[in-house]
């Protein structure tokens, strides 16, 4: 892309050519070394864009990050738009990613029955007073990836949109979920609309290709699964 000699703030850029803009729509992996430095500079100044400035630090650290990681806050302040707090920026993120190297790997459990499912379905609804749904989401090995709440309700009932839980499922990839909700009653056993929106979810996730494995009605110290009666 070609502009005049005379400076153009990014925010008159084409909206693709913007930094935070091609983070969101086109992914991280996108953008290049200076473009996610540009992000935590985050604006330039009256004569440099804040991409300038990102492209004059990488320029004095031999275009390399590792080079980067080894200045100081003075080192940095030395460019004009570069103060004591942009320049901390940097240097705490170019840390956090020096630590991201070094940090253990957590390794996710598991779900390969529907007993480890009520235990961590347990872990967040416990004996609530009120009708709460969740979702487990899961990847390809069945590790969780998360648990995510869609709604809560009163004593008789909640609303669930299956948009909802979908739109979650695809925004963390899962390939799977395990549904769950509470019956502050006790009573485990499902009742029509149970069925019918256990249905509905589950047609949903056969056109979007992720997997819906189980249900799980959760009592008080009991739990109802779809998969188990072979409803699912």
């Amino acid at each position: 892309m070609e502009y005049n000699d005379q400076h153009i703030s990014i925010r008159n850029w084409a909206e693709d050519d913007r930094p935070r803009e091609k983070f969101m729509f086109r992914g991280k992996h996108s953008l290049s070394d200076a473009e996610l430095l540009a992000i935590l500079i985050g604006s330039g100044n009256k004569n440099e864009s804040a991409l300038d400035l990102a492209k004059k630090i990488l320029g004095r650290n031999k275009e390399n990050l590792l080079e980067l990681s080894k200045a100081g806050i003075n080192d940095l302040i030395q460019i004009k738009g570069i103060g004591y707090a942009r320049a901390t920026v940097i240097l705490a993120a170019l840390e956090l990613g020096r630590r991201r190297e070094t940090a253990d790997v957590i390794v996710k459990q598991k779900i390969t029955t529907s007993k480890q499912a009520y235990e961590v379905f347990r872990s967040v609804m416990g004996n609530r007073p009120y009708e709460e749904f969740w979702i487990i989401l899961l990847n390809k090995a069945n590790r969780i990836i998360r648990q995510s709440s869609i709604s809560e309700g009163g004593i008789s009932g909640t609303v669930v949109d299956p948009k909802k839980i979908f739109k979650i499922a695809l925004d963390y990839h899962a390939s799977s979920i395990i549904l769950g909700h509470n019956h502050p009653s006790g009573e485990v056993k499902p009742s029509e609309a149970d069925n019918r929106i256990t249905k509905k979810i589950c047609e949903a996730g056969s056109l979007l290709d992720v997997a819906v494995l189980d249900h799980l009605i959760l009592g008080e110290d009991r739990f109802y699964s779809f998969a188990d009666d072979g409803v699912l």
